[in-house]
């Protein structure tokens, strides 16, 4: 502060500079615990006013000095409102911009009405400026604080020991007496003589008359106006609304112009934005879930009458809560949508949450809860614990929707919800995969036929016709002139012998392994002739059906990394060995490039919710006795980085999720290390292994177990001289788990005729059997609630790094890595290959794939390739039937003993009970 005349100066720019200082030590002190904060202040100008550009390089500055990261945004000066207004909400939705201001003007075709749209568009925790109706009405009430005051008025008074915005409601807020006027209020020169504190913004060159102020007063002069002055090379100068020398000489305190309120309503500004990123970076570390109250009933209802009971929370809602921002939600209808795969770009920084993978024992027909136990255990770590939480489930089939087995959404009060949609259609993935894979069998039969009946010369005009007098190769062409050794691009270079190879795929019809799908059990499509009609030019052949989520193109959207790795690895897919011994790839069909359009939208992860509200991704459904058998590594890459945690993030801030592998741990858990972590580089923290004692008494030597027929009662009454001998099976499970060098925690699911004695039976042989832990659960009957012990045990059996590791290496044969599976996970003593698989296996050697991960496809009801065989058998070699090639999923799958690839319907199945309450139109039955 310095004297001019009779006053003393309040040098705003001095002010102004501690303010900037101070910002950015608070902003490097924040960074020194976390990295990555960066406030940033985002300025849309339109056109190219010279006041505007003036105002825009001060705020650039004073933003630079106050180490906050300047984002000036340059728009046509024609731009309309709402293109403006689109460009601010794409700016509220950027977690980056941590303030968001609009130079005003912005024309005059916008006006006043357009500008207000405009400000109120900012979102009010980003209103730096504090413009926004929310701020100004919050200055405005004594009972509410803005979420930011406006710079100019708070500059004004920041020297004085008031604060507030606009400066009537700063004041008034501490109790002054406020007078406001205007250029046309009546004696105004009297009114100004009477006031202590003169605060100027009336737009008018020198307004205010030195003779107006009364002595002592202290003046704030808010002006900004240019006078003509030959002696300043521009031919103007800077003056505010008040005489300032005469001011100088009656007023004890006075603001220069320029050098006053400027230079303090920009620092403001830096100081609003700072405020704004701690805001939203606290924010974005504390989101939590809010949970969705549970109404439980002693006699628990129906799956579907406990799910129609729950009303879900918007998955928009939903969405914000775990951190995803609106622009990467697509939503399908009100509860489900898809999620945008730029989240894994924009939380790549973030380290992993905690990773487990959800598996059981060796199943009964009627399954073990092992969807029911992931969805419970999600519930207790993210409603009941209050910590991050998402659980990563496959899409049900409508196979076993509308067979025996049911859908997978869970059971009791451990539920996806909408559990209709879940089980039904969802948002279509597995209707893509259908048509994909379906598009690949019809190009590739219409490919044989055309072959079969062209010479070399009109195959290739076809391929490649002339187009304006110009023929040129489609891309996909170029990439198989590439793998065929021809160096030419010119169609018409190609030699007779160049153009005979590269036309005719010459496939051999018996080595054709790619059947069409669809998803229902039909065993009558097993085995079909097609090509009987006289159009088809004498082109029949055998061939079938498997269900759509044993396909191939299913494997890929569980397996696929990014949309281009997934075109990739469509257009790797093998379908036959043409008559020269060569692989026969969609790429060489040319048709790769459609199936990727098609796939386009499946490859996104669907996010819906369970009963208490906590986040599931649903993806891809590939089977787990014929396929893989787990959801997609895309949603579990997803989920981790939303459980994941920013660097300086204490282990209070770790996010759980779980994916589930299917059946027993022999099946999906053993694929799940042995190919998808191969794939994903990801590592499990733990296995939970699904236990019930209905199984285990199996196991033992209980009854068969089958479904639509009473349970005998040695499964409803006490017997642990059954269980203990079907223990067995836990432990060899544990012990498998044990070899792939990951913590075990055993989830006993508990029925309600399960005794005291025979939990206690289960748990102790489980951790004699090398467990790390080993909880009752009640989630079915209870919810999160009934898991939290559960849920506890994962949380300490996780801590620490994961000691992962693979039970095989790539580089052994093919035999080999079956034959460690049989007996390493198995049991087996060895294997047998047919003279089929044989004859496959050395054709998948010397094609080059032997390399690849092994995927057995086998029966889920034992250890072994027999499903009467229960316990823990042993003495057995298990028979190799086939061996098909999956190259574009990246795995070679061995059929063991009699395993179908399209599953039947019974005699009674589940359909019966589905259908729609005539009065709500309510899907009823599914379970």
């Amino acid at each position: 502060m310095t004297s001019s005349g009779g006053s003393k100066v309040i040098d705003g720019t001095a002010l102004a500079r501690t303010i900037r200082d101070d910002v950015a030590l608070r902003t490097k002190s924040i960074q020194a615990t976390h990295p990555r904060f960066q406030p940033q202040l985002a300025v849309i100008q339109a056109g190219d006013r010279p006041d505007s550009s003036t105002y825009v390089r001060m705020k650039s500055k004073a933003a630079i000095e106050a180490g906050i990261k300047f984002n000036h945004i340059k728009v046509p000066v024609e731009s309309t409102t709402d293109e403006i207004v689109d460009l601010v909400r794409s700016l509220n939705n950027d977690d980056k911009t941590s303030g968001v201001l609009v130079q005003l003007p912005l024309g005059d075709h916008i006006g006043a009405h357009g500008e207000r749209q405009v400000t109120e568009a900012i979102s009010p925790e980003k209103d730096v400026d504090g413009f926004h109706a929310y701020n100004i009405g919050h200055l405005s009430s004594r009972a509410a604080d803005p979420l930011f005051a406006p710079c100019t008025p708070a500059g004004v008074i920041r020297r004085s020991d008031i604060v507030g915005s606009p400066v009537a409601a700063l004041l008034r807020s501490k109790d002054a007496t406020v007078t406001q006027c205007h250029s046309r209020t009546k004696n105004i020169e009297e009114i100004v003589k009477t006031a202590d504190v003169l605060v100027a913004a009336i737009g008018k060159a020198e307004f205010v008359k030195g003779s107006w102020i009364k002595p002592g007063a202290i003046v704030i002069d808010v002006g900004i106006n240019y006078v003509p002055d030959a002696s300043k090379k521009s031919g103007q100068r800077l003056v505010g609304d008040v005489e300032y020398a005469a001011a100088s000489s009656v007023a004890s305190h006075t603001t220069p112009v320029p050098g006053g309120v400027g230079p303090m309503t920009v620092a403001l500004l830096m100081e609003n934005t700072l405020q704004a990123a701690v805001r939203q970076w606290e924010k974005s570390r504390e989101q939590k879930v809010k949970p969705l109250k549970l109404k439980l009933l002693e006699n628990v209802p129906s799956d579907i009458e406990i799910a129609m009971a729950q009303t879900p929370k918007p998955v928009a809602k939903l969405a914000e809560e775990i951190g995803i921002l609106p622009d990467e939600l697509e939503s399908y209808g009100k509860y489900k949508a898809k999620v945008s795969l730029d989240v894994l770009d924009r939380l790549e920084h973030r380290k992993d949450g905690k990773y487990i993978v959800v598996a059981g024992i060796t199943p009964t027909p009627l399954g073990e809860g092992k969807s029911t136990t992931t969805i419970g255990l999600a519930q207790a770590l993210g409603a009941v614990l209050g910590r991050p939480s998402f659980a990563c489930v496959r899409q049900p089939s409508q196979g076993p929707t509308f067979g025996i087995k049911g859908g997978a959404a869970g059971g009791g009060y451990s539920q996806v919800i909408p559990m209709d949609e879940f089980n039904l259609h969802l948002t279509g993935d597995i209707h893509a995969v259908t048509a994909a894979n379906n598009l690949l069998a019809a190009a590739l039969d219409a490919r044989i036929l055309h072959e079969a009946t062209q010479s070399d010369k009109a195959l290739y005009s076809r391929l490649v016709p002339s187009k304006k007098d110009k023929r040129e190769f489609a891309p996909l062409m170029l990439k198989r002139l590439k793998k065929l050794g021809i160096d030419k691009t010119n169609p018409d270079d190609l030699t007779p012998e160049e153009i005979n190879r590269f036309a005719r795929l010459d496939v051999d019809k018996d080595t054709i392994t790619w059947n069409r799908v669809l998803d229902t059990n039909d065993r009558f499509l097993r085995k079909i002739t097609i090509g009987q009609n006289p159009t088809e030019s004498g082109q029949e052949r055998q061939t079938g059906f498997d269900i759509a989520v044993a396909s191939e193109v299913m494997a890929i959207l569980a397996l696929t990394t990014s949309l281009q790795d997934m075109q990739a690895r469509l257009g790797a897919m093998v379908v036959a060995t043409s008559k020269r011994g060569e692989p026969i790839t969609a790429d060489d069909i040319g048709v790769s490039g459609a199936l990727a359009v098609l796939m386009k939208d499946a490859i996104k992860p669907n996010l819906m919710q369970t009963l208490e509200g906590t986040p599931v991704f649903v993806h891809a459904g590939p089977f787990a006795n014929i396929a893989h058998g787990n959801s997609s590594i895309l949603a579990d890459k997803v989920a981790l980085k939303l459980a994941g945690t920013e660097e300086g993030d204490g282990p209070e801030r770790v996010g759980y999720v779980l994916t589930e592998g299917g059946f027993g741990a022999d099946m999906g858990m053993e694929k799940f290390c042995n190919i998808k972590c191969r794939t994903s580089g990801l590592k499990p923290d733990a296995t939970v292994i699904v236990a019930t004692t209905r199984a285990l008494k199996m196991h033992g030597g209980g009854p068969d177990v089958t479904p639509g027929k009473p349970l005998h009662e040695t499964y409803t009454k006490e017997d642990l001289v059954t269980l203990k001998e079907g223990s067995k099976n836990l432990v060899k499970h544990i012990q498998n788990s044990k070899k792939f060098g990951v913590k075990v925690i055993v989830a006993i699911n508990q029925f309600a005729s399960d005794t005291d004695a025979e939990l206690a039976l289960v748990r102790e042989a489980a951790l004699a059997g090398g467990a790390d832990a080993a909880v009752v659960s009640n989630h079915w009957a209870k919810g999160g609630e009934g898991a939290r012990e559960l849920a506890e045990a994962v949380v300490t059996v996780c801590e620490g790094e994961s000691q992962f590791k693979f039970l095989y290496d790539l580089d052994k044969s093919i035999d080999e890595k079956i034959e460690i599976i049989c007996k390493e996970i198995y049991g087996a003593d060895g294997i047998e290959l047919s003279e089929l698989a044989r004859t496959q296996v050395d054709t998948y050697t010397r094609q080059g794939y032997g390399n690849l991960p092994i995927c057995m496809a086998k029966t889920q009801y034992s250890f072994s390739h027999d499903p009467k065989l229960k316990g823990v058998p042993t003495g057995f070699t298990v028979p190799i039937r086939a061996v098909r090639l999956s190259a574009g999923a990246g795995f070679l799958y061995p059929l063991l003993g009699d395993m179908q690839t399209m599953p039947g319907l019974g005699t009674r199945p589940g359909f019966w009970e589905v259908g729609l309450d005539p009065e709500t139109g309510r899907v009823v039955g599914l379970f």
